[in-house]
């Protein structure tokens, strides 16, 4: 007849006292001025906007930024993101000329489709 033995628990482990070090002194660090960033070039050159664009973002140069903002703005004015599919853009009669007639298109489409109506 074997008996099992219960397992004796581990002794509990002393807190060893930490003996405080003094704070080290830390290493001087050049702080860099903060410098704004430069905005690219590219980005930021006006652009011509195309016939089919101009009712919905205006008819001077702007910028492609520029663009991107008025359009997204004329898009939540006229609430026509969709309701569902949140990435997908309901064409209204402006829109449908810029997205070549298509009544539903997604966001990342979207872009290539104005980039043509851009020079």
């Amino acid at each position: 007849m074997a008996t099992k033995k219960a397992k004796k628990k581990a002794p509990a482990k002393k807190a060893k006292a930490k003996a405080k070090a003094a704070p080290r002194p830390k290493a001087k660090v050049k702080a860099k001025a903060k410098v704004k960033r430069k905005p690219n070039a590219a980005f930021m050159k006006p652009v011509n906007i195309g016939e089919a664009l101009q009712p919905i973002v205006g008819s001077k140069p702007m910028p492609r930024t520029e663009v991107t903002k008025k359009l997204w703005d004329y898009i939540k004015k006229n609430k026509l993101q969709d309701a569902k599919e949140r990435r997908n853009i309901n064409a209204d009669d402006n829109l449908k000329k810029v997205f070549g007639g298509k009544k539903t298109v997604s966001m990342f489409e979207m872009t290539k489709l104005v980039s043509k109506h851009l020079s």
